[in-house]
């Protein structure tokens, strides 16, 4: 993916300003930044939820524009109604089939559905309602559903961040086996620098609303 020059501004407030950057395929891009620095507003110019100044375009790995690109998003929090009593399984299998899930879940969706939850361990979580789950299940949920459509780029929003140290070690190499075997990229935010610096190719600090130095973490 390339981004070149992409700017959005609210109301005399400039969120995002001039940034430019690219993600190849198979990469892992590091964004660190505090609240309000603009991450959350990239996120939605990558995604096409807001309108903005410059261009966002995919690239196939020989530099030819993509005529599609399957992009995937794991907020740092789901939102949703909890008391609302879809399972696990529903809401990955939403994402799969336009067959409304109240008439029932086909048997090749469930099997699909139970191979992404067996790639972030969370089998038993299948038939669980989502709002009985804690932020870390409702982060390997939200991991699941993203990979049962095998996208070509994952944004990933502080994936990490209401997990303990054991089940982030996990996720991060999940995340890193998942990707060497589909060349997966990924736009990985953190406030982390530790954690970027371990998972990342290359790491950029935003602050209001602009990119810095491109830089390589420390090598190991």
């Amino acid at each position: 993916m390339r981004v070149e020059h992409v700017s959005k501004h609210y109301s005399g407030h400039t969120a995002l300003d001039d940034v430019s950057l690219d993600i190849p395929r198979g990469s892992v891009y590091g964004l660190l930044g505090p609240n309000g620095a603009g991450k959350t507003t990239l996120i939605r110019a990558l995604l096409g939820q807001v309108e903005y100044k410059g261009v966002i375009r995919h690239l196939t790995t020989d530099g030819r524009p993509a005529a599609d690109v399957r992009t995937g998003y794991v907020p740092q929090q789901l939102e949703f109604d909890r008391s609302s009593p879809v399972t696990v399984t529903d809401f990955m299998a939403a994402s799969l089939s336009r067959r409304p899930v109240f008439l029932g879940v086909s048997k090749k969706t469930r099997e699909k559905v139970m191979g992404a939850l067996a790639r972030t361990h969370c089998e038993k979580l299948c038939r669980r309602p989502l709002g009985a789950l804690s932020g870390g299940e409702l982060q390997r949920a939200a991991l699941a559903r993203v990979t049962v459509l095998e996208p070509e780029m994952i944004l990933l929003d502080e994936p990490t961040s209401m997990l303990d140290v054991i089940t982030q070690a996990q996720m991060i190499d999940f995340l890193r086996r998942y990707q060497q075997q589909h060349q997966t990229a990924y736009l990985f935010i953190t406030h982390s620098t530790a954690l970027a610096e371990q998972f990342c190719d290359e790491i950029v600090n935003m602050e209001d609303g602009r990119l810095g130095t491109l830089e390589a973490p420390p090598q190991t």
